[in-house]
């Protein structure tokens, strides 16, 4: 396979993907993570346990039917009282309140509820009758409310420099806090797309390290008195391990949603029936609502109305069945080493390879980084990030193609326009968009040549000035060139002060001998212009002489592996030689093969002569343009021989 290494794709590959890396490495809250979250919520699902497997949760939801059963929203306290005492009744193993129990009660007491007891004395006398975990929300507008929190020991410094934080929280009142086992927070963390996937395991509230309320609740639920954080940052809450990621918080699977509700059983169920509860014996049990006028729904991957009980209840499964997933603080910093290798390698493939397989290489690579990412999700429980990387690859290959491709097209415009000197644009034109319609391997077609000489060139260059040379023919060979190319002939080699010219190759050319003769009066007519010009003038340029035959020839790239040169060979390349030579005892300007005169019209053409051609046996007649003899031009000025 050859391989091209253009420099110019190469280096704007690498700036592609220094720049890339960079906005990549620095968009902490950007499209970066959105993308990799969004990618996320993609293929978590498919790493879920079973639910076969692990503990249970159940929720009981204050539902719309609730409410219009038993009353609006909010409730008096003694009614939400008569609720957990339903709960109670079936011993769940915890009750967990996704709902913030803040202020007084604002209502009077209610017969209907049981009484004229104070509603606030009334829930925390039902709250004392089950484990119970109660949430608060962080404040910094507010004082620290003293609210009892389960210690948090650590064997060793740990660093959370994500962690929440606040200055304030505000809890439950203090005569219904007086009954809870546990406090856990209410918040959940939103995204930057504004999405909520994670919940805090752990947060700040003034100095103080408390757990959230799915952290509480398993806490409650091992009969266990603190929370130990261990130096390799894993947070043990009873027989439950977690790891921690630089923010401790929990990286939710979006499965919650339509699966939560065969856990669900509705208040007014239980408000109606008691007996109801049964089910609920020896789980953990969540109490919130669906209802959109309890105002606890939050948007999520799933559903931009997900119950936050729900993504409590979520969180509090996903900690039992130990299926914890994480983000480590040296994800991020691997993840860039490692796309940065990985972008080198695609580098490679753009500046080294065709387009096609490079760019089905990079497309491999991609892929193979996001069955990595993807199979890091159930064999190591890491989040790594499936597509920002892939898309930096293809970024900076795309950039390195786009250069090569400029560079490419740029060499190409310069190639074209160093092969129209030698072919008509049109020819080039079809050669470029069909490079197969030339065949360059060797093929014997009819051409007609076309041989041009200065006359007195060798006494030119005795006396001129080298650079004075060099622009003098400068621009007789580029007038020439273009007079060949316009007549449609391609011009097969410069030879010193000769053009060598040939006619119906590379391509078929229609009437190619009378092409050939118009060619030569026309060159006749632009060199006679250089002559006249001031540089020739002053070094005496001499006429040119031109000699026309047609014939068979051989015609292909010539060359070993270093060096190709398409040329013509046979004797009608001798031919057209010897007559341009013949012009020299003729006294001519243009000498015209027998055969090439025999496809032109007589009336067109003077007979000069008959001569025998140098390494040639016969002799042969030769003509010369009717319109020279018109013209009163057979014989050029300058006249003499080299």
């Amino acid at each position: 396979m050859r391989i091209i290494r253009p420099a110019p794709a190469r280096l704007a590959g690498l700036i592609a993907l220094a720049v890339l890396l960079m906005i990549w490495s620095t968009s902490f809250h950007g499209i970066r993570d959105v993308l990799r979250e969004r990618a996320l919520d993609t293929v978590l699902p498919l790493s879920a346990p079973s639910e076969a497997d692990g503990p249970f949760v159940t929720i009981v939801d204050i539902d719309r039917d609730t409410l219009a059963r038993f009353g609006p929203w909010p409730w008096p306290r003694a009614r939400l009282a008569r609720l957990i005492a339903a709960i109670a009744t079936a011993h769940p193993a915890v009750l967990a309140v996704d709902m913030l129990l803040e202020g007084r009660d604002r209502f009077a007491p209610d017969k209907s509820d049981g009484g004229s007891v104070d509603g606030d004395k009334r829930l925390a006398q039902t709250l004392s009758t089950v484990p119970t975990v109660l949430g608060f929300v962080l404040d910094n507008a507010r004082t620290m409310q003293d609210l009892p929190a389960a210690p948090v020991v650590s064997n060793a410094p740990i660093a959370l420099p994500g962690i929440w934080h606040a200055a304030g929280l505000i809890g439950p009142t203090p005569v219904i806090a007086a009954t809870a086992q546990g406090f856990g927070a209410l918040v959940a963390a939103a995204d930057v797309d504004g999405l909520i996937r994670r919940v805090p395991l752990l947060l700040l509230a003034g100095d103080t390290l408390r757990g959230g309320l799915a952290v509480e609740a398993v806490r409650v639920s091992q009969r266990s008195g603190l929370l130990l954080l261990e130096s390799d940052r894993r947070l043990h809450v009873g027989d439950v391990s977690v790891p921690l990621d630089p923010s401790a918080e929990l990286r939710l699977r979006p499965v919650i949603g339509a699966r939560w509700e065969r856990h669900t059983v509705s208040a007014a169920v239980l408000l109606g029936d008691p007996g109801a509860g049964a089910r609920l014996a020896g789980h953990i049990v969540l109490l919130g609502s669906s209802a959109p006028e309890v105002g606890g729904l939050r948007p999520t991957p799933l559903s931009p109305v997900t119950p936050s009980v729900q993504i409590q209840a979520e969180a509090i499964d996903t900690l039992l069945r130990g299926a914890t997933l994480y983000r480590p603080a040296w994800v991020g910093p691997g993840e860039i080493i490692a796309v940065a290798v990985l972008g080198l390698i695609v580098l490679l493939f753009a500046a080294g390879f065709r387009p096609l397989l490079a760019f089905a290489l990079t497309v491999v690579a991609c892929l193979a980084w996001t069955g990595v990412a993807i199979a890091a999700v159930p064999a190591l429980a890491l989040l790594v990030d499936p597509v920002g990387p892939g898309l930096v690859m293809l970024g900076s290959f795309a950039a390195a193609a786009l250069a090569r491709f400029a560079h490419d097209e740029w060499r190409a415009r310069a190639l074209r326009a160093r092969f129209e000197q030698h072919l008509a644009p049109a020819v080039v034109r079809r050669i470029a968009g069909d490079p197969r319609a030339l065949r360059l391997k060797g093929e014997q077609r009819e051409i007609t040549a076309l041989f041009t000489d200065i006359e007195g060139f060798t006494s030119l260059t005795e006396r001129a000035e080298p650079t004075e040379l060099v622009a003098l023919l400068d621009t007789y060979f580029d007038a020439a060139t273009r007079v060949v190319t316009d007549h449609g002939g391609m011009v097969e080699k410069i030879v010193g002060d000769a053009v060598h010219a040939i006619f119906n190759a590379p391509f078929d050319l229609h009437a190619h001998t009378e092409r050939a003769v118009a060619c030569a009066l026309k060159l006749l007519e632009i060199t006679d212009e250089v002559r006249r010009s001031p540089a020739g003038q002053r070094l005496d340029l001499g006429r040119t002489r031109i000699g026309i035959e047609t014939g068979l020839a051989i015609v292909g790239d010539i060359g070993g592996s270093r060096k190709l040169d398409y040329t013509a060979h046979g004797d009608v390349m001798n031919t057209a030689a010897r007559l341009e030579a013949a012009n020299k005892d003729l006294g001519s300007s243009i000498c015209i093969g027998p055969i090439a005169a025999a496809r032109l019209d007589p009336t067109s053409l003077r007979r000069m002569g008959t001569l025998t051609l140098r390494g040639q046996s016969q002799a042969v007649d030769v003509f010369s343009p009717a319109e020279l003899v018109r013209n009163h031009s057979v014989t050029g000025p300058g006249g003499g021989g080299e």
